[in-house]
């Protein structure tokens, strides 16, 4: 959900003529809390709150949350202070990754022109279902009873005519909502709206356009294409532009196979013990692993992210001799990595683990190590994923970090970014 706020003043509908508004955009309300919800019924009504502690952020929160200003990508801390009675709940991403799943499969039965752009929306084109399924309203009302029906989640869609505006439409009609916008009302529409509604424009470049008295939609439109490329770059500015006036003629493209999967996490406190951080390394290669494995993919190359307390970033890479999905390889080849990390005293601050070059799974070879009876190793970790799915994701952890967690749980690391 976007964190720019609806103006009182504008209206909540524009009408329902949805001719030529082939677009939609379906986008889960509060998905990871509401996938939470369902495995916690007990908690609705109730502020609640899925991220960890100390330096890691807000993942989402339920609405009974956000009135008090709490909204994701939030600083767990500033959330804390917001609302000191939320029920805050770890992530449990195997269960995020079976409803996005479980989502997507009723999105496709609508059509094959799907794009999901993240875990939780996606953009449709039906222009070619309406003989089937109806008007692009009437599909929108389907999607959102089919997936509340089935899957017990709630969603609001956007219909328009372009992507852009069906994006903006679907966060109006939050929450469990849809909204039509029709062409001739278009423009209408977001000329009532701020600029920072429109797509890329972010604090930095809503305040800069400020200081040129642009602060709505309608102000953009207005302002001189020349002195847009002026303030924001010749690219910037035009895109803006065509924004401001409905202009977006991108099309909706069936989604690309992803090319890497990883995971990385912020300690709550800088470390020099590469002992610990290494530990860290091998919960993310664990992680990285199960990704690999719930897409059926393997990885040809594991990179190793590190960044020390002074803010550098440094990056690693090895290609393996087989591609694989077996957490055991992907940390050997991390801990050698960061062995070869030259950190020159500094403290760490970060470290990810990322799985590249994906192929399914069908092409994996044994290794030598598997054909000498190593692929015990590759089972157990299958079984390992069974049990995590029945009982969730803290069921089970890597086998040298057992306890350590307990043992110095305000030390520990908590997860600041899945992806």
């Amino acid at each position: 959900m976007s964190r720019w706020q609806v103006p009182a003043s504008v209206r909540r509908g524009w009408g329902d003529d949805d001719d030529g508004c082939s677009i939609l955009h379906v986008d889960m309300d509060a998905f990871f809390a509401s996938v939470e919800l369902l495995r916690r019924p007990e908690l609705r009504g109730l502020p609640v709150v899925v991220g960890g502690n100390g330096r890691s952020v807000v993942l989402a929160a339920t609405y009974e949350a956000r009135a008090f200003g709490v909204h994701s990508a939030m600083p767990m801390a500033a959330a804390r202070r917001l609302c000191p009675h939320a029920v805050v709940i770890p992530p449990q991403r195997a269960a995020y990754s079976a409803a996005s799943r479980q989502v997507m499969a009723v999105l496709a039965e609508v059509t094959p022109i799907l794009e999901q752009v993240s875990v939780d929306e996606a953009y449709l084109d039906v222009s070619g279902a309406r003989r089937r399924l109806g008007r692009p309203a009437e599909i929108g009302a389907q999607i959102r009873a089919r997936i509340r029906s089935e899957l017990g989640l709630a969603c609001s869609v956007g219909v328009a005519t372009s992507k852009a505006v069906a994006k903006l439409a679907s966060g109006m009609a939050k929450p469990d909502g849809l909204l039509v916008v029709p062409r001739a009302a278009t423009v209408e529409m977001l000329h009532a709206l701020p600029v920072e509604a429109l797509s890329g424009v972010g604090e930095a470049t809503r305040d800069g356009l400020a200081r040129w008295g642009i602060v709505s939609v309608a102000d953009v439109a207005a302002t001189d294409l020349a002195l847009l490329q002026r303030i924001l770059g010749s690219a910037g500015g035009r895109h803006l532009h065509d924004l401001a006036w409905g202009r977006d003629p991108r099309p909706v493209v069936p989604s690309r196979p992803e090319h890497s999967v990883g995971a990385e996490t912020t300690f709550e406190a800088d470390s020099t013990d590469l002992g610990w951080v290494e530990r860290r390394v091998l919960e993310l290669a664990d992680r990285t692993a199960r990704q690999l494995r719930e897409r059926s993919t393997l990885a040809r190359t594991v990179s190793l992210k590190v960044r020390t307390a002074d803010w550098q970033t440094l990056t690693r890479s090895r290609t393996l001799t087989a591609p694989t999905d077996v957490a055991q390889e992907i940390f050997g080849a991390a801990r050698a990595l960061l062995a070869g990390v030259d950190l020159s005293g500094r403290a760490v601050r970060l470290v990810g683990v990322r799985a590249e070059g994906l192929v399914p799974a069908g092409n994996r070879q044994p290794t030598l190590e598997e054909a000498a009876g190593g692929a015990d190793r590759a089972a157990a970790e299958r079984a390992m994923d069974q049990v995590r799915r029945r009982f969730g994701d803290d069921a089970l952890t890597p086998g040298t970090s057992i306890g350590e967690r307990d043992a110095s749980s305000t030390t520990g690391p908590r997860v600041a970014d899945l992806s």
